[in-house]
């Protein structure tokens, strides 16, 4: 599909996405734009909104901080595939496309699913376009960027936590002299080809990393608590059709076995292979970095060329600092996916705290429709998502 100019703005009659190019890459100077809704962040959450705006009738932007479609995706480690194979991993409207030879797509195939996502309902997305700031007036919110602002009756931060990596403090880390990087920084094992390598983390991404690095180093896994693997059989079909009966069993006020009672770690092929190798053999924790490696609490030490962290990550939320958010559990409080101290801003694509599953694939596109159907309640002649 060729470029087309950008269209900024509009009437919900004509939204201002009607004529947008999926990458309006064009803009050049500041400028002041209004809109019903501003979308911040383009990947899996903001597109899945996208498509409800768009059905609904409302004059919204996207506005993304990177330059290519994919959002988190285009990130991963080069191995980095779904644990659910394509007809379970849809954005709402369009199926994912099934990727030939493979049963669990790769990241790089979601990435080529959510760029012609885009261009098939020609979402109105703004790349590169950072944004710094959102502020509360009597008639909306402004969003503060490096392009311009924006001034909005609804803002949807849809940002994601690929962009908040988290590392605990631990004592020593400092001294450490070798190498220390976290899941994010993360592509290939061959840089550690023939190094003593510590990964630390008991979640999917450490499992998985030490699948691979321990072909080609040796490889320690060390973890706060054991690691809970899942049966072969289980991948996220099963996870999701678990969760989904545990979320209606809490819905309704009775009880069903969730997906806590499966485990924490999909033995995808990669990891059943590390077992069958007899890899998978995770240690408690350490006390103490030295600057040689790690001092453990039976009082040997190991020297380590490289420390990786499969420690999480946290919802990048720098830009509602202004708003004055308050939080609970570390996230700001949310009815449903609209925060609880702004009701023109809603959240999503978090995690189980902006709507179950939201931060899935194929979860996304219910919050997203929420959130889309709260959004329209409040705005004269707009129609609710179908």
């Amino acid at each position: 599909m060729g470029s087309r100019p950008c269209a900024l703005s509009g009437t919900r009659s004509r939204p201002a996405s009607a004529s947008s190019s999926p990458n309006c890459s064009v803009l050049r100077r500041p400028m002041s734009e209004h809109a019903d809704v501003v979308v911040i962040g383009g990947g899996q959450a903001g597109l899945a909104a996208g498509y409800y705006l768009r059905r609904a009738g409302l004059n919204f932007v996207i506005l993304d901080r990177q330059d290519r479609a994919g959002g988190a995706w285009r990130h991963g480690w080069d191995s980095l595939r779904l644990f659910s194979p394509a007809e379970y991993s849809p954005l709402p409207g369009w199926p994912m496309p099934r990727q030939r030879g493979e049963r669990f797509p790769t990241a790089g195939h979601v990435v080529e699913y959510l760029h012609d996502y885009e261009q098939r309902y020609e979402l109105p997305v703004h790349r590169p376009v950072q944004v710094s700031d959102v502020r509360a007036h009597s008639r909306g919110l402004s969003v503060e960027t490096d392009r311009g602002t924006w001034h909005a009756a609804f803002v949807i931060s849809a940002t994601g936590t690929w962009e908040t990596p988290f590392m605990p403090a631990y004592p020593g880390m400092a001294e450490f002299a070798g190498e220390q990087l976290h899941t994010v920084d993360y592509s290939v094992p061959e840089r550690f080809r023939g190094q003593r390598v510590l990964v630390v983390g008991a979640g999917n991404s450490a499992a998985q990393i030490v699948a691979e690095v321990s072909t080609i180093a040796e490889t320690t896994w060390a973890t706060r608590h054991p690691p809970r693997f899942m049966p072969d059989d289980v991948d996220g079909r099963v996870l999701f059709d678990t969760a989904t009966r545990e979320e209606a069993a809490r819905k309704a006020g009775t009880h069903a076995d969730g997906v806590s009672g499966l485990g924490d770690i999909v033995m995808v092929p990669s990891v059943r292979a590390a077992r069958d190798r007899g890899v998978l053999r995770p240690r408690p924790l350490f006390d103490r970095l030295t600057a040689e490696g790690a001092a453990w609490s039976d009082g040997t030490m190991d020297p380590y060329d490289a420390i990786i962290w499969c420690t999480g990550f946290r919802p990048a939320l720098n830009h509602l600092a202004s708003l004055g958010l308050r939080r609970e559990n570390g996230v700001p409080k949310t009815i449903g996916t609209r925060s609880a101290d702004e009701p023109r801003l809603h959240l999503l694509g978090y995690g189980d705290w902006t709507g179950f599953a939201s931060a899935t694939l194929i979860g996304t596109g219910r919050t997203a429709k929420d959130a889309v159907h709260d959004i329209t309640s409040h705005l004269p002649a707009a129609s609710p998502p179908q």
